[in-house]
């Protein structure tokens, strides 16, 4: 490089300094004249060709149809090799071939025009030298190159370039057996550099079928750096079906950021699950409840929700959905439920010929197509509506059950017309399973700390074209990129921002839970008879979505305020009066030195208040148990936590618990209950 530079400074100084001779003078003008001669050497050419043809085939009739259609071929074929060409050189070449070769035809019939050739061939000699001096007039402007030179990307061609409103898509050519789609890759930033515009704003989607071929993208202004509220608008499609498309926000080029929870087979989009995360102040929150407030706002949805934080951002969302459960227990009870009513909504849907959920289900079945009879007549069975259920800080929920624990659900539930929403701050190894990770197709990624949260979330394809939320973390909330079926894949690296939420808010998301609570779906009889089974009264006591409360009873008969019926504590009602009050026994007085304290009870009794246990954590909603629900009770009853754990073997082999995925943790099975 040094030496040809070196040679390039003394070709110039000797130019410059060179004899001022004739000869010296003459090859200076022909050194510059070189490069414009081309043209005028073809004129000449032309000219030539042309008083030829006249000595040879003047008045040939056969001579003119010949060089006719030789004149049509040489323009076609100067269009046709010009198609990767610009639009004006290629017209230009073709214009020129189709001048000349017509010249050349007529002055071998009629004899040469001089007259016409000297200001036809001037002028398209000179109409080729002013694009000459053009071009390089533009190469001496940009000393330093084009912009795919200045990233290292000199012999990339750019191919159908498209501008759109804030929207530059280029398809990009490179060299064969040189460059590959991973150095365009690599060469982003450097793009978003010579162009001045946020890394973030360049993506490079490479065509699946060619290692050297793809498009770069390019969108100069950010429109999402305006924040746009939630209330300022609402939800997008309220008393819509949960079918039509979720709106929770937008792109970077103002396009609508969409979502879909069920498939649609004539789209040929699968069902599927979200899972949702992002550090600490990325809007993470904000972008549930935009998910949220669109789902309630549909009429063929129910909602499940658990969150361990109390519903700090979701309670004036409650009246709207079905069943809300904060962690712990209940949220394993939901779990368990959960897991009970997808195979009680897949074999549904096989009755009725279903082989996805689709709008139809939801409604009364009176379409013979969809019959659970047999014989082609109507059923009229009540329909089943989509069903959503949302595990909110899901990391809090894994951390006491497992990272399996939404196993079976994530495998299962598309096929139920379930949708799982996981949202969670880091879904890593130790977080999150990755049979889990990987079954939940949609992923909802706002701000990360790193590149190695990013790759938790995001695929690597994705990733590669230019997606990087750790160059926002927390510092742009609501910043986020979707994946997710039913948008074109090359929208996955395109960065998103969801709207809002501020406490003006607060008054239209009571409005949407209310609206919900009158006009939404309700629980149909095979999803509550389900989860009745499983979780018996934490589902069949729980707060009503139309009023936000527990069911209340009607003051009866036993109400000792009313005055009406015997005032005897709930606890002794089986106590008869007239009986004779039990002789002493061992350790009701207070014991000596060395002695057990407290009585311990007898076998049979032993496991008489075991079965009374069963049934108060039942009636208490408590249906997942372990052995350590009963250290109280094992304090007060003088028994052991190891008879407590033979004791629930034995009532699982009578029919009475049936295990849970989690080791030592034990499901009681409801008592029956009117369907």
């Amino acid at each position: 490089m040094t030496s040809k530079n070196t040679d390039t400074e003394k070709d110039r100084e000797e130019r410059l300094k060179g004899e001022s001779s004739a000869s010296g003078l003459r090859s200076w003008l022909w050194h510059r004249a070189k490069p414009y001669a081309p043209p005028w050497i073809v004129t000449g050419v032309v000219g030539v060709a042309g008083a030829g043809g006249h000595v040879l085939w003047s008045g040939s009739a056969a001579a003119g149809v010949g060089l006719t259609l030789a004149s049509v071929t040489l323009t076609g074929a100067a269009w046709w090799a010009g198609k990767n060409a610009g639009p004006q050189r290629r017209l230009h070449s073709a214009i020129t071939v189709a001048a000349g070769s017509g010249w050349v035809t007529g002055a071998a019939l009629a004899g040469p025009l001089p007259d016409l050739f000297l200001i036809g061939g001037a002028t398209a000699a000179l109409s080729w030298n002013l694009r000459q001096t053009l071009r390089s007039t533009e190469r001496t402007a940009d000393p330093s190159g084009s912009l795919l030179e200045k990233v290292g990307l000199a012999k990339a061609a750019i191919k159908n370039a498209k501008v759109e409103p804030n929207r530059v898509t280029a398809g990009l050519v490179l060299e064969p057996g040189e460059q590959t789609n991973d150095d365009v890759t690599r060469a982003l930033p450097r793009v978003a550099s010579a162009l001045d515009v946020p890394p973030t704003a360049v993506r490079y989607l490479p065509d699946p079928d060619s290692a050297r071929r793809g498009e770069l993208v390019v969108v100069p202004v950010d429109m999402l750096a305006d924040t746009v509220r939630w209330e300022e608008e609402g939800p997008s499609h309220p008393g819509g079906s949960i079918t039509d498309p979720l709106v929770i926000g937008v792109y970077d080029d103002g396009s609508p950021l969409l979502l879909w929870l069920p498939g649609d087979k004539e789209a040929g989009r699968n069902a599927t699950h979200v899972l949702i995360a992002g550090m600490t102040g990325s809007g993470k929150g904000d972008g549930a409840l935009n998910l949220m407030t669109e789902i309630l706002s549909r009429t063929d949805v129910i909602f499940w929700l658990s969150d361990p934080k109390g519903f700090q951002d979701f309670r004036p969302l409650l009246p709207g959905i079905d069943w809300a459960v904060e962690g712990g227990t209940p949220t394993e009870v939901m779990i368990e439920a959960v897991k009970a009513v997808i195979p009680a909504r897949t074999q549904w849907l096989g009755q009725h010929s279903y082989r996805q959920w689709e709008a139809a289900a939801a409604q009364r079945q009176t379409d013979p197509k969809h019959s659970c009879r047999t014989g082609g007549t109507p059923c009229g069975c009540e329909g089943l509506p989509f069903h959503v259920a949302w595990f909110e800080e899901a990391g809090v929920s894994l951390g006491l059950l497992g990272d399996d624990a939404f196993n079976s659900i994530a495998n299962l539930a598309r096929s139920a017309g379930m949708a799982l929403v996981v949202s969670l701050q880091r879904p890593s190894h130790d977080q999150l399973s990755t049979t889990t990770r990987d079954a939940l197709g949609s992923r909802l990624c706002f701000g990360v700390p790193n590149a190695m949260a990013a790759s938790f979330m995001l695929p690597d394809a994705v990733i590669d074209a230019g997606a990087a939320p750790e160059r926002w973390a927390n510092r742009r909330p609501g910043y986020c990129y979707l994946i997710t079926p039913g948008i074109p894949e090359e929208r996955y690296s395109s960065p998103g921002r969801t709207r809002w939420f501020t406490d003006t808010a607060t008054s239209l998301m009571e409005t949407v839970a209310q609206w919900a609570a009158r006009n939404g779906a309700r629980v149909d009889p095979v999803t509550a008879r389900a989860a009745t089974g499983v979780a018996g009264s934490a589902y069949t006591d729980r707060s009503q979505p139309d009023t936000g409360t527990g069911p209340t009873e009607e003051p009866g008969m036993d109400d000792p305020s009313t005055g009406t019926g015997p005032a005897v504590d709930p606890e002794d009602k089986d106590i008869d009066p007239e009986a004779d009050l039990p002789g002493p026994q061992p350790g009701d007085d207070a014991p000596l030195f060395g002695e057990p304290a407290g009585r311990k009870p007898s076998p049979d009794q032993a496991r008489e208040l075991f079965a009374q246990a069963l049934d108060e954590f039942a009636s208490e909603g408590r249906m997942v148990i372990g052995p350590k629900d009963f250290m109280d009770w094992c304090d007060t009853h003088n028994l052991s936590r190891s008879w407590v754990s033979l004791r629930l073997k034995d009532a699982a082999v009578d029919g009475r618990l049936e295990p849970t995925s989690q080791t030592g943790r034990w499901r009681i099975v409801p008592a029956l209950t009117p369907a």
